[in-house]
């Protein structure tokens, strides 16, 4: 069975994937990222995660075609999978339920 957990910024940049949905390549994924989230990540450490996250099963990719504005290079496009969708929904669960037990009582420096 494959590994299923989840960094912060591999959950971050998962997120990202399905709420891009067909537009998600990395140029987008990292201005998303970047406005989303104010973190502007080198697009060497994106690419790691993409991979990471590709190896475990939670997306999949695929080239889309060759434009001229790109010089005939192509863009990798990615996609959330079933498994990528059930691992970011437990996450959601954990830190939901987390979360219920906190007591609602004033914290210092408030």
């Amino acid at each position: 069975m494959k590994h299923t957990q989840l960094g912060e910024f591999e959950e971050l940049v998962l997120l990202i994937v399905g709420s891009l949905h067909d537009n998600a390549y990395s140029i987008s994924i990292k201005n998303e990222l970047k406005e989303k989230t104010k973190r502007n990540p080198s697009i060497g450490a994106l690419h790691s995660a993409l991979n990471r996250l590709e190896k475990k099963g939670f997306i999949s990719s695929h080239e889309g075609g060759a434009t001229a504005e790109r010089g005939g290079r192509r863009k990798r496009f990615y996609q959330i999978t079933a498994f990528g969708r059930k691992a970011l929904d437990q996450v959601y669960e954990l830190r939901s339920s987390l979360y219920q037990t906190l007591p609602n009582v004033s914290y210092a420096g408030e």
